[in-house]
């Protein structure tokens, strides 16, 4: 996914309550849409708003509505029909093949229907795996009336503080629990090590904060994790790994808060007792917690999604000046000898203290990362005035994101990577439009971006960990999830958008329709078939496919949507992390 510039990270609520209107949150579903069309101008037939039922056809071979002459399905024997644990879902999902000639005739298939919403009474044949999806018998209500959305998914109280109490936040409350604890020991001196040490408490957490955002360090935790535990241990320990893994940014915000904390007790104490310190000391003890304290506040959630630029700069630039600060604290704080009143200064009696080593390993890891950015020629593609598709020179492995950005230090941006693989001559990002910098590379394509040549890894990367799964996206989460379906070939791929192939160009349709097959995947047109019920339709590829678990790249409502719709069902699900 991408965190772009001056914009909102969540869903536009009211695109995605009209289900069919074009939004401007790459993420939606109907990203690239244009102005609303009636089911009656798109030759679909909607259901009522009880029952959304699937309409249209969305062809699997294709991105878009393919003009088809003489279609003669049959059911082949693979893949094997299925029954459901749910008595409400229709049992078969056969594949639909096609023949086709050069024609205009469009797809018009009314005996057949689908539906991905609950049923009352059987359905008739559904093709989700195959080639096509069937319009469905239900008569379409009235042109701007009644427009068809999925029902709401109710969800008892105990799931939704599950989903809202997630690793990241046990990670955070745990690390501040207990550091909170230390600190309250120390406060009425029964923790000597901290009032002895407090600048290593300082110094230690504030490292353990920045290895948990540190590329290097992540991607060997990862390599880790995917090289010893792949498919053997049992799903709930792979499960278990993936959840840590992806939610290790709980560890970072916790041990930065804390490292903050301790910071201020330090300052504190100095102050207590400033007859018998020097004033230098106390006074860089206050330049470190000013500027520690900005760059803790510049990265909370709601500043970082609302005002990206500020939160890069702020956070950044000031952690910069933080690090500056605290090594000069260190050395002025270290030297001197409150007890003597006397400096000690010497290189010996530094390298003898903690605060040194861990003021040294926190400058390795934050200036490690700027060693491998580079300025690196880029080949940009506009299929639609909304999408810039970036191509540059090298292969990589799945489940892999990467910053670039304009300039050599500013405004670094995250987007998935799409390759073939290694051995691939390209990867691609999927840049959609939503703030300045993504406007800007439509508006005024570059030759040359700024990137840091050591990616780190998502989520998707834990993919290897599981014999079978289902990569979900909406509109421009393709860029997250495509990698993870071109180079396994035991994942199905759901990805959800308006009018996908005119939208996203031939570049991304042709690496679909090569490395994908159309029993591995389902394209859905929510321009031409409306929103689906998306969590009846990861629910009946999960039981059909035979899948061990479900990631989703969405915008924040369709995520929540499919994670509380999945975590209801039993589903394991990995969504989109909004707080990291």
């Amino acid at each position: 996914m991408a965190y772009d510039t001056n914009q909102s990270s969540g869903a536009n609520a009211a695109d995605l309550e009209r289900g069919l209107q074009g939004s401007s949150d790459p993420l939606s579903p109907t990203f690239g849409g244009g102005d609303f069309i009636s089911p009656t101008q798109a030759d679909t037939s909607m259901g009522t708003e009880g029952s959304f039922d699937s309409p249209s056809l969305v062809s699997q071979a294709k991105i878009s509505a393919l003009p088809l002459e003489n279609l003669t399905p049959s059911l082949p024997t693979s893949p094997p029909a299925f029954e459901s644990e749910k008595s409400s879902l229709s049992a078969e999902l056969p594949a639909l093949p096609y023949h086709t000639t050069s024609s205009a005739q469009t797809i018009a298939l009314p005996s057949s229907t689908v539906s991905l919403a609950p049923v009352e009474k059987a359905l008739s044949e559904k093709a989700i795996q195959g080639s096509v999806v069937l319009a469905p018998h239900k008569p379409a209500p009235a042109a701007g009336k009644g427009k068809a959305k999925p029902p709401k998914i109710e969800a008892s109280l105990w799931i939704r503080f599950n989903l809202f109490f997630n690793t990241y936040r046990k990670f955070y409350t745990f690390v501040v629990t207990l550091n909170g604890i230390g600190l309250i020991l120390a406060g009425i001196g029964r923790f000597e090590y901290a009032t002895n040490h407090s600048g290593a408490l300082v110094l230690g957490n504030l490292l353990c904060a920045v290895m948990m955002r540190n590329e290097l360090f992540t991607r060997f935790l990862y390599l880790v994790a995917t090289s010893l535990f792949a498919k053997w241990p049992p799903l709930c320990i792979r499960l278990g790994i993936t959840s840590i893994l992806q939610h290790v940014g709980g560890i970072h915000s916790g041990c930065a808060t804390s490292g903050l904390a301790w910071l201020l007790y330090k300052v504190i104490e100095l102050c207590r007792h400033a007859s018998v310190n020097q004033k230098s000391v106390i006074a860089m003890g206050v330049v470190t917690s000013l500027a520690v304290t900005i760059s803790v506040i510049s990265a909370f959630p709601w500043i970082r999604n609302q005002h990206h630029n500020v939160f890069e700069r702020h956070h950044r630039f000031i952690g910069w000046v933080g690090l500056l600060a605290t090594w000069i604290f260190v050395i002025l704080g270290n030297g001197f000898d409150p007890q003597t009143g006397e400096w000690t200064a010497t290189g010996y009696h530094m390298i003898s203290t903690q605060e040194f080593w861990f003021a040294l390993g926190m400058t390795v890891f934050i200036v490690l990362p700027w060693t491998f950015t580079r300025r690196v020629p880029v080949h940009v593609e506009i299929p639609s005035p909304k999408v810039a598709v970036l191509r540059f020179d090298r292969g990589m492995q799945q489940g892999l994101l990467g910053r670039i950005s304009r300039s050599s230090i500013l405004e670094y941006h995250a987007f998935g990577i799409i390759s073939e693989g290694t051995h691939s001559p390209y990867h691609y990002m999927i840049c959609g439009v939503q703030g300045d910098f993504t406007r800007g590379l439509v508006e005024d394509p570059p030759k040359y971006l700024w990137t840091r040549e050591l990616k780190f890894a998502g989520v998707a990367n834990t993919s290897k960990l599981y014999r079978r799964g289902i990569r979900v996206c909406t509109g421009t989460g393709i860029g997250a999830a495509l990698s993870t379906c071109i180079q396994n070939d035991q994942w199905f791929l759901i990805w959800i958008g308006s009018d996908q192939e005119k939208t996203f160009g031939k570049t991304i349709s042709t690496l679909i329709e090569q490395n994908i097959p159309p029993e591995r995947r389902i394209l859905w047109d929510s321009k031409m078939a409306g929103r689906p019920n998306t969590v009846k339709l990861i629910e009946e590829v999960y039981r059909s496919f035979d899948a061990e678990v479900v990631m989703i790249t969405s915008n924040y409502n369709g995520n929540r949507e499919m994670m509380v719709g999945c975590r209801k069902l039993g589903i394991p699900a990995f969504g989109t992390l909004w707080d990291f």
